[in-house]
């Protein structure tokens, strides 16, 4: 799988041992930095790599910083992307499954290696669901992607036909 991996000064050491474990499983990884541990402002990683995902050149990404909420936060601000901090197995799997995430934000400083390699594995194993429940959820984050774009969110189709 093609793969886009980011991280902010905070997440840098953990990143490194991320794309040796990738390459590792022989996943093409395409870093969009930080390049050393010099502080860098995350928000400016995760437009790179959600460039990255949005110009095709990756399937999946992952973003690393100190906790991985800013990176989620900074993530989910692009529309298209899909984002979600994953320190479990279960939420891991069930984020593309249910959700269709295709950024996976880690904390260096809350997980190590060895549970971030398992969660990574885990991540890109999993597949988005055929299931209807799903592909419907899925499609209104796309219908809210679009609002936001237009600023028209009264475009959202459960807000007009009052659908949960």
């Amino acid at each position: 799988m093609r793969i886009v991996i980011g991280s902010d000064h905070a997440g840098f050491p953990l990143k490194g041992a991320i794309i040796t474990h990738l390459t590792s499983r022989n996943h093409e990884v395409q870093d969009v930095g930080s390049y050393d541990p010099a502080p860098v402002d995350f928000p400016d990683i995760a437009a790179a790599l959600t460039g990255a995902i949005l110009r095709g050149t990756a399937e999946r990404g992952i973003m690393v910083c100190g906790t991985g909420v800013g990176a989620a936060i900074a993530a989910n601000k692009v529309a298209g992307i899909r984002a979600a901090l994953l320190h479990d197995a279960h939420s891991a799997h069930q984020a593309v499954e249910h959700d269709d995430v295709n950024v996976m934000c880690l904390g260096a400083q809350i997980v190590g290696p060895w549970l971030a390699f398992d969660l990574i594995d885990t991540f890109l194993a999993a597949r988005f669901s055929t299931e209807p429940e799903f592909r419907r959820r899925v499609a209104k984050l796309h219908a809210m992607d679009k609002a936001r774009a237009s600023a028209r969110m009264e475009a959202l189709p459960y807000v007009q036909d009052g659908s949960p």
